[in-house]
């Protein structure tokens, strides 16, 4: 899967660095000082690097713990987000990375315990009130599981902090670490969700949506908080037909009275990503859609938005209550 490592010199002997290392014994190693060497230099093209990417193994020194967007949360009024990695196993092709990131390679901030620390001050902060923390921003919570460690390491830490909240947000099937441990009421395992034409055109090299419809099951039969993340919306002409067979689908194996959340949101991106995807993939049909720019955002017309959030809202109405939906108004 990864032929060649880059190694900060820092890090180099960290127990997390070497356990990679002997995870990919045929890798070619390559020094930096610092991850930006690689990993930001513009003359890149991450459409060729996604084919193959490396993956660095860095440090990370500041800005651990961060504010969510306005409009980002499930129900707390304390929200925040943490990356211990950048960049994704899939290659979604409405994904807001690609037009953030110059490389495609991943990043990996081996420095666990600094993030812990920061989580750890960020609920001392507020003892009586629930802080929510979600690790799926800038990466897949759960697809490179194997190879990080990531859930292993932080569900521990969130099992002892009374007033914490976790969102692991994947389309990932990786979910053995948490089938083999005791279930976190407070860790919410949050399974992105497509119809099956909108998932096989655009969702490259994610698992199949009934694959990802059958890991919710498994974990939420088990006991774990689940919830379900249409988001976002891809129009089709059709969208409606299409998002009735995905909800009946769903709930034909989930269990909506047991579910934690359920969050729909329209797709839209940043101008600036907008034009950097579209230059990089500029056949994809998605970017035919009927979209508008406002406010440097790229959306759907604001009718069209507005019918398919009405629209597919009311029909996730009919099998959850309006408390565990989180339509997304960013």
């Amino acid at each position: 899967m990864i032929n060649t490592l880059y190694i900060e010199t820092a890090v180099e002997h960290h127990p997390r660095v070497e356990a990679i290392r002997r995870r990919f014994p045929e890798a070619r190693i390559v020094s930096c000082d610092r991850y930006g060497e690689v990993f930001n230099p513009k003359a890149q093209n991450f459409r060729l690097q996604k084919q193959q990417p490396a993956l660095i193994l860095a440090e990370k020194y500041q800005r651990f713990v961060l504010p969510t967007p306005a409009g980002y949360g499930i129900g707390g009024q304390r929200n925040y987000y943490f990356s211990h990695m950048l960049n994704c196993l899939y290659d979604c092709r409405y994904c807001f990375l690609q037009g953030m990131y110059q490389s495609a390679n991943y990043v990996l901030f081996v420095n666990f315990e600094d993030f812990q620390q920061h989580i750890r001050q960020a609920c001392a902060q507020a003892p009586d009130e629930d802080v929510y923390f979600f690790s799926g921003y800038d990466c897949d919570s759960l697809a490179f599981e194997p190879v990080t460690g990531f859930a292993e390491s932080f569900l521990p830490l969130f099992a002892e902090l009374p007033n914490a909240w976790l969102e692991l947000r994947t389309k990932s099937t990786q979910i053995r670490s948490l089938m083999h441990r005791e279930v976190i009421d407070r860790c919410v395992v949050a399974f992105s969700l497509s119809p099956d034409t909108v998932a096989n055109k655009v969702e490259a090299k994610a698992p199949s949506v009934a694959k990802r419809i059958e890991a919710a099951a498994k974990l939420q039969q088990q006991g774990w908080p689940i919830g379900l993340r249409f988001d976002p919306m891809i129009y089709q002409h059709d969208y409606r037909r299409l998002y009735q067979a995905l909800f009946e689908q769903v709930f034909a194996v989930i269990d909506a009275d047991a579910l934690h959340s359920v969050s729909l949101g329209a797709f839209r991106l940043p101008e600036q990503y907008f034009k950097k995807i579209h230059k990089l993939y500029p056949e994809e049909k998605l970017f035919a859609s009927p979209l508008q720019t406002t406010a440097g955002m790229v959306s759907y017309r604001a009718d069209l938005e507005q019918s398919m959030m009405a629209n597919c809202g009311a029909m996730l109405l009919e099998y959850i209550p309006p408390a565990k939906f989180f339509p997304c108004s960013l």
